[in-house]
C-alpha cells in the first residue's frame, strides 16, 4: 500500500511540474486552407480554395513558421532576409525571389511577437480548386516543389514585374461575383504563373554548370563507395532513391540535374556504371551468373537482360566478341 502512495504522488509531482514547467515547442501555423494564412496576416478572404495576399498592403505583419495543406508561391519583396526555415534547414532566397512550397511541407519564420514589413505578394491554393483539370495531376510534374530544393527561384526585374501582374489579375478576378467559368480563369491564372516558375527553375541548371558538375562527381562517388564497400550484396543493385538520400536531395531533383548534365536520367546512369562494373569483372574471367550475384542482382537472368539492353549483347556475346580481338 506504502507502494502504491509513493507511486501515485511521484506521478502528482511529475503532472504538475509539466503543467508549470511545459516542454518547449515551436509555434506552428497549420494552414490547412488558403484562409489560415491571409486570416493570421490581417487578410479576409472571399474564395475559399485561394488567396491573393499584397503584403505592401497588410504590413507589418506578424511573421509564421507554417504547416502547409495549400501550394504556395512567395515573391520575396525588398525587405531583409528574414532568416526562413525549410523543412529542417534554411532557406536561400533574396530579394525578388521566388519561394514554393507544397502540401506537407514547413516553412518560414516561427512567430517571436516582433512585426515585420514586407512588401512582396503571395498566393495559396488548396489542391481541390484543381479537381477536374489537367494541373490536378501534372503539378506534382513541377519538380521546384520538391521539399528538399531549399533554394529560392531567381528571375530579373521584367519576369518580377510580369509575376506581379498575372498575380493582380488574379487578385482582381476573386473580387467578382462566382459564376460557371471562374474556376477555370482562377486555374489558367495558376498555370500560368507555373509555367513562369518552372522556366525560372530550369534555366538555374543551365546557368549553375559547375555546380551540377559537382553533383555529378559526388554522386558516382557514393556510387563507388557503395561497391567498394560491396553494400550490393545486402542492399542490391543501387537505387536513385538511396543516392538522392545521400547526397541531401530529392530523387527527382537529382534526376534533373544528371538528365541535365549527362543526357541520361540518374537511373540510366547508375546502369551504365554497374555494366561498365560488369564487363570488368566479366572480362576478369568471372562467369555470368557470379557476376550478377557479386553486383547485387537477385536473378542472373535479370542481370542479362539488363545487360543486353544497355550494350546490345548478352554476356556470353560480349566476352566472346571481346576474346576474338585479342
Amino acid at each position: 500500500m506504502g507502494f502504491l502512495i509513493i507511486f501515485r504522488d511521484f506521478f502528482v509531482i511529475l503532472y504538475l511540474s509539466v503543467i508549470r514547467h511545459p516542454p518547449l515547442m515551436s509555434k506552428i501555423l497549420k494552414v490547412r486552407k488558403p484562409s489560415d494564412y491571409s486570416s493570421w496576416v490581417g487578410q479576409t478572404d472571399s474564395n475559399e480554395l485561394i488567396t491573393v495576399i499584397n503584403y505592401s498592403e497588410l504590413s507589418p505583419v506578424r511573421t509564421s513558421l507554417n504547416h502547409y495543406s495549400v501550394y504556395g508561391l512567395f515573391l520575396q519583396g525588398e525587405e531583409k532576409e528574414l532568416d526562413l526555415t525549410y523543412g529542417t534547414g534554411k532557406y536561400d532566397y533574396s530579394e525578388g525571389t521566388l519561394i514554393c512550397v507544397a502540401p506537407g511541407q514547413i516553412g518560414g519564420k516561427e512567430d517571436n511577437g516582433d512585426l515585420v514589413n514586407l512588401t512582396g505578394w503571395a498566393v495559396l491554393f488548396h489542391p481541390d480548386i484543381l479537381q477536374g483539370t489537367g494541373l490536378e495531376k501534372e503539378i506534382k510534374n513541377f519538380s521546384f516543389f520538391d521539399y528538399r530544393i531549399n533554394e529560392a527561384l531567381h528571375m530579373t526585374s521584367e519576369e518580377r514585374d510580369v509575376m506581379i501582374t498575372i498575380m493582380k489579375q488574379l487578385e482582381n478576378e476573386l473580387k467578382f461575383e462566382p459564376d460557371l467559368v471562374q474556376n477555370r480563369i482562377i486555374v489558367g491564372f495558376i498555370n500560368i504563373l507555373l509555367r513562369y516558375a518552372q522556366r525560372f527553375y530550369n534555366r538555374q541548371f543551365i546557368s549553375r554548370t559547375v555546380q551540377n558538375n559537382d553533383i555529378l562527381a559526388r554522386f558516382e562517388t557514393h556510387l563507388k563507395d557503395y561497391f567498394e564497400k560491396e553494400k550490393q550484396l545486402t542492399g542490391g543493385v543501387p537505387t536513385v532513391a538511396y543516392c538522392a538520400e545521400k547526397l541531401c536531395m530529392s530523387p527527382s531533383y537529382l534526376s534533373d540535374v544528371i538528365k541535365r548534365t549527362t543526357g541520361d536520367t540518374a537511373n540510366q546512369h547508375i546502369k551504365n556504371y554497374v555494366i561498365q562494373l560488369a564487363k570488368n569483372r566479366l572480362m576478369a574471367g568471372m562467369n555470368s551468373s557470379e557476376v550478377a550475384y557479386s553486383l547485387g542482382f537477385d536473378y542472373p537472368q535479370h542481370f542479362a537482360r539488363t545487360f543486353k539492353r544497355i550494350t546490345g549483347q548478352t554476356p556470353t556475346e560480349y566476352c566472346e566478341s571481346r576474346s576474338s580481338k585479342n
